[in-house]
């Protein structure tokens, strides 16, 4: 498979978890929530620092880190830190 079809494909997912898990700050009582936006904030931080911001940037918003930082002590911020670091490096191992 072409690195462009690899690369729409994770867009693709990617765009997918954060339509998905709008509104996850609002809803601690889902760590899946959680879990499905770190691991889109991980795989759009791997995919910038591997030289895709301009397509990240077209395909999802930036989504502030500190938002869910912060929680990272209670169970639903561990779902969200497990799930970024996740993200994260299965999209470097994909790509």
């Amino acid at each position: 498979m072409a690195n462009t079809d690899l690369l729409d494909q994770l867009l693709k997912l990617l765009a997918e978890l954060t339509e998905e898990s709008e509104g996850y700050l609002d809803r601690e009582d889902d760590p899946q929530l959680w879990y499905n936006r770190g691991y889109a904030n991980g795989m759009a931080a791997a995919l910038t620092e591997l030289g895709h911001g301009e397509a990240v940037g077209r395909t999802v918003e930036a989504d502030p880190y500190d938002a869910a930082r912060d929680q990272t002590h209670l169970p639903w911020g561990k779902a969200y830190e497990h799930g970024r670091e996740m993200g994260e490096r299965e999209a470097r191992e994909v790509l």
